[in-house]
């Protein structure tokens, strides 16, 4: 704890910043990307039969449908319609034992099978541990992110006046701090808007935990209650399906603004069953409204959500506000740049690290291709998974995989550093991106527009980076 405060603060930044470095970058690499994760889901599942709308009539097939076929299996306890956006402008019915594309008229035309998204959202949200686990792992995450963001702050006094100040044509190491520095101001709202969101979602579970083996005896639904509305008493007697259609009818009728994206049905099937639907507000922050209805469709209200407890808004604006689903594609672009922003900082931070002990003569070539590996080589993972879920389906194991060819890189990479240079697995990279959004592109040329505009994007900038990288002087 000797030095300046500034010295001091530099000290917790880089040892903070050492300790969740690699996490982080796959955490801020997984999130840039699936910011568009409809979008993805698009580009993943091109041939899917898509539709504008469903109209309340289509819904009940479509939960109908649903019930059909998963006839002979264990009671689902939850059933979910996801209704279509401009995003992902198809229709999805979700029960306990699968989900399934919709058409227009609500009947079943597919296999939701995403798995790749999936990955990518499980990578960000869980680290794909346990639910729970990951949850606490990834809130702790972003509680370091926020302390990064802090010291990084105070061990630079100068920070608004070197705002601008880019040195590229220095010596490597300081364009490469300057690099770290500037886009780390840049980014500094978005990244702690981020971190501290991020943190409230992920370690909220520890939080609900603690209170209720204090309060209610472990019951964690009581605990939720308060903001996202109480559960009826279950009765498993068994009934007709609920009428869900009316229930769309009346929302229309009560809040004509509301826009429905999904219709939950509770227990379905049995005496104790309800209705829920979400409906997005335009023009606000929150994820949307809950809106209560009985089996018959009955009107029961809102939970409050919209324009309850400021608790409640806060609680249903915070996920808005960490992943970017507001203010549509614009701000989904912002946030995809901010995030690879946070990329290159959490990259360059390590990096000068590493460069700093090798001027000292304190060796790192085993660690610096470890690192190239985790900078370099997961996102190459990503792209070969893609190929692993074209090939083996949509029940590969693409989780295990990515760890396990992972930590044997990491491994490898440590045993023998040479197999791993930095600039070859830029240029693999690169190339897998151009292989990858070309094939694509061939494959599903009559695919929908936005399908084709990503490929258009990941062609384009790859081979940009790719003669930006064939530069000496890059």
């Amino acid at each position: 704890m000797s030095g300046t405060p500034v010295q001091r603060a530099l000290g917790g930044h880089a040892a903070i910043g050492l300790l969740v470095s690699a996490l982080l970058y796959l955490i801020a690499l997984s999130g840039s990307i699936i910011v568009i994760h409809d979008r993805w889901q698009r580009w993943e599942q091109p041939d899917i039969v898509e539709t504008a709308t469903l109209s309340p009539a289509a819904v009940q097939t479509a939960m109908q449908a649903a019930m059909i076929r998963d006839r002979g299996k264990p009671p689902t306890t939850h059933l979910y319609v996801r209704m279509p956006t401009e995003d992902l402008p198809r229709g999805v019915v979700t029960t306990d034992h699968g989900a399934s594309y919709v058409d227009g008229a609500g009947d079943i035309v597919g296999r939701e099978a995403h798995n790749w998204t999936e990955f990518l959202i499980g990578l960000h949200e869980y680290l794909h541990l346990p639910a729970t686990w990951g949850l606490i792992a990834v809130g702790a995450l972003g509680v370091a992110l926020a302390a990064l963001v802090i010291t990084g702050v105070l061990a630079h006094p100068r920070i608004v006046r070197d705002a601008f100040r880019l040195r590229m044509r220095q010596d490597p190491q300081i364009a490469r701090a300057d690099w770290h520095n500037r886009i780390g101001v840049w980014t500094l709202p978005f990244v702690l808007a981020v971190a501290l969101t991020g943190a409230f979602i992920g370690l909220g579970s520890i939080g609900t935990s603690v209170l209720a083996r204090a309060y209610t005896g472990g019951k964690l639904e009581a605990i939720y209650a308060p903001v996202f509305g109480q559960e009826p008493t279950p009765n498993p007697a068994k009934a007709t399906l609920p009428d869900v259609a009316t229930a769309l009818a009346a929302l229309h009728t009560r809040v004509p603004h509301a826009v429905p994206t999904y219709v939950i049905v509770h227990e379905p099937g049995t005496a104790g069953q309800h209705v829920q639907i979400i409906a997005e507000h335009p023009r606000r922050l929150i994820y949307g409204e809950t809106y209560a209805f009985d089996a018959r469709g009955g009107w029961r209200g809102p939970i409050g959500l919209a324009d309850g407890a400021i608790g409640q808004q806060v609680a249903a604006s915070a996920y808005n506000l960490h992943f970017g689903n507001y203010a549509g594609l614009p701000v989904e672009i912002a946030y995809m740049l901010f995030g690879l922003g946070l990329c290159v900082v959490t990259a360059t931070g390590t990096s000068l690290w590493l460069r700093k002990r090798q001027r000292r003569g304190l060796g790192g070539t085993r660690l610096t291709a470890c690192w190239s590996v985790v900078i370099w080589g997961s996102p190459l993972l990503i792209v070969a998974l893609v190929w692993l879920r074209a090939i083996a389906g949509p029940d590969a194991p693409l989780a295990t995989v990515f760890w396990v060819v992972l930590a044997g890189s990491l491994a490898v990479a440590a045993a023998r550093p040479s197999w791993f240079p930095d600039r070859a697995l830029r240029t693999i990279l690169a190339a897998a991106l151009i292989v990858t959004a070309g094939i694509h592109l061939l494959l599903f040329r009559t695919a929908p527009a936005p399908v084709l505009v990503i490929d258009v994007i990941v062609l384009g900038s790859s081979l940009g980076a790719l003669m930006l990288g064939r530069r000496k002087t890059a």
